[in-house]
This record gives structure tokens, sequence and C-alpha cells, in this order.
């Protein structure tokens, strides 16, 4: 009997601790085939809403939240997505809870994106401070936080991980280049069938992320102080 109530306690345990991923609200679908999943902020009034996706539950490995998420998305042909802030009493905009949150799903044409180019993002990991260099100048940043650096094309950009064993990479970004993600982090990312949130490149403890999971994180990270 004690054992059969220590299984049921710690399958609860489990549960309540768990993250979960729901498609709360379906408007609408569309069928296309799209791969990408990006975050949209002033594209939002060009595009069909579809419905909604919550996240219930803390988590540290947000590759495998992502994988569920845009699994949720794409049943609904979503290709876009907008962070959708609980409210208080008053009709202000509750602070982001990365335990509890819901995003807004969305199909836009890929050309009406905005801000596609000229930007550099360098993401910590979710458990501690990651120290850099970025072209001579030293940064810090905290857990579950991101830089953002707008680049000039023809410049060379250096990260450095500034370990005794550490990583080292070049980037120079052209007219009009994509924007690029990187993580600073010894832990590999996850990548699923889909291709999406998984791991392009890796030098040591600099990785080089997918786009549309690079989108997320900076959903639910916070932009560093020091950004650009």
């Amino acid at each position: 009997m004690k054992k059969i109530i220590f299984i049921v306690f710690v399958f609860l345990i489990q549960f309540f601790n768990a993250q979960n991923v729901y498609l709360t609200k379906v408007e609408k679908t569309n069928e296309n085939t799209d791969k990408f999943l990006y975050r949209i902020n002033e594209e939002v009034k060009d595009a069909e809403y579809l419905g909604e996706v919550e996240v219930q539950g803390f988590s540290k490995d947000d590759a495998e939240i992502f994988s569920l998420l845009y699994k949720k998305a794409k049943e609904i042909g979503a290709n876009t997505f907008s962070l959708k802030p609980f409210e208080n009493i008053d009709g202000s905009a509750q602070n982001f809870n990365p335990a509890n949150y819901k995003l807004s799903l969305y199909y836009l044409p890929k050309e009406k994106l905005l801000n596609q180019t000229g930007y550099l993002y360098v993401f910590a990991s979710s458990e501690k401070d990651q120290k850099i260099n970025l072209n001579k100048q030293d940064y810090v940043i905290s857990p579950r936080s991101y830089l953002v650096v707008k680049t000039i094309p023809g410049v060379v950009y250096t990260i450095s991980t500034k370990k005794l064993l550490g990583s080292t990479i070049k980037i120079q970004p052209k007219e009009n280049s994509s924007n690029q993600y990187f993580q600073i982090s010894s832990t590999k990312v996850k990548s699923d069938e889909t291709g999406v949130g998984g791991l392009n490149l890796k030098s040591g403890d600099i990785i080089g992320l997918e786009k549309s999971y690079a989108e997320f994180l900076s959903t639910i990270y916070n932009k560093d102080k020091q950004s650009n």
C-alpha cells in the first residue's frame, strides 16, 4: 500500500511540474506547406488570425517545448505567431510568466515579414550567466536572456566564449543578409523530424540556431539591456 501511495505521489509531482502545450482556440485553418514559424509584431495587422496555443508549466527544455508548439501550430496551418499577454483586472498586460503563457497563431505571406535582415542575436543558456566577447567588447548575458546587435554589411563580427578551451567564430554579413542566431551553451539543442528547432552548426559551445526556434526563444527570453 505504501508503495502505491509513493508511486502516485511521484506521478503527481511529475504531472504538476510538467509543461504542457494545448491548442486552446481554432478560429480557422489554412492550407499551406510553409515549414517556418516566425514571430511577428506590427505585421499582425496584415496577418490572418487562426487560433491560440497555451503553454502551462515550466520546463528548462525549450527545444522540446518549441517542438510541441510547432506541431500544434502546423495542425491549423500557422506560419507566424505573437505573444498574447494575460491581462490584469484593469486591462493592463501582466508581466510574462514562463510557466504559463499564450501565443496567437497566424498565417502571413512570407514577403510581408519585416525586420528579417541586419541583426545578430546571441542567446544565453537557460541555467547560468554566459560571458562572451564580441568584437573586443565583453558582455555577460543572464540566464534566459539574449543580446541583439545591429550589424553592418561587410564588417567581420568575432564571437568568443572567453573560456580556456572555449570557441570563437567569425561572421561577415552581406547587404540584406538574413538575421543570424547563436546560443552560448555546452548543451546540445534537440531536433525533431521537422528539422525545426534543431542544430545548424556547432563550434564547441557556440551553437547556430534555426530561425524559427530562435524567434521562439526571443519571445520567452528577456532582451538584454546592452542590446542595440
